[in-house]
């Protein structure tokens, strides 16, 4: 069963059935001892850039940047076999250009599905994505750097996803529980840092 561990502000480690290991924006938390098959970087702040954390990584490892996956105004596809990665849109703020910036819809081989915004704002893809019958989707809501958990929530409810899950929360911290606790969106989920969970269609 692939599973999932969120390790903290906008770090997560996936692993698929297959046993593949999947790392989005590593820089938070633990749980970077898994060797590595894939490692995502949806932009280039040092908050989401930290790869040298990932000290095994497999032979034929990938690391796919967000300069990788948007490139000439065109959001990339990347077909892995044991998952299928799309760029989509991301950033649209004042922090972060939308021309620099990526999120991440993975799909599994199993055909569950994982949405982690990265650092953004509302996007005009984000209702697009609302038709895709998402699984788990991550929204960011630290309210400083991007939008703010009442903003997160409305993203949620336009995404639709069959679990929502606040992340990204505050600068410097791990998780903040009072934040994720006044996110709102369709099926709510609340998953603390250190946190692995088993991904389920």
């Amino acid at each position: 069963m692939a599973k999932l561990l969120y390790q903290g502000h906008g770090s997560l480690r996936i692993t698929t059935v297959e046993g593949k290991i999947i790392y989005v924006d590593p820089y938070a938390g633990e749980g970077y001892d898994l060797p590595a098959d894939l490692i995502l970087v949806s932009h280039g702040h040092s908050d989401h850039t930290a790869i040298d954390l990932i000290k095994n990584r497999a032979d034929d490892c990938r690391i796919i940047q967000y300069t990788d996956a948007l490139v000439n105004g065109e959001y990339k596809i990347f077909d892995l076999g044991y998952a299928t990665v799309e760029a989509v849109q991301a950033g649209n703020n004042k922090n972060h250009d939308i021309n620099v910036c990526v999120g991440w819809l993975i799909t599994l081989s199993d055909g569950i599905s994982i949405y982690a915004t990265g650092d953004t704002s509302t996007t005009d893809q984000m209702g697009e994505l609302g038709e895709r019958n998402i699984d788990y989707a991550f929204f960011c809501c630290d309210g400083k750097y991007n939008m703010d958990i009442e903003e997160a929530s409305s993203c949620a409810v336009l995404v639709n996803a069959r679990h929502s899950i606040p992340y990204h929360m505050a600068p410097g911290k791990l998780f903040d529980m009072e934040r994720a606790e006044r996110f709102d969106g369709p099926g709510k989920l609340i998953v603390e840092a250190g946190e692995e969970i088993v991904l389920e269609k």
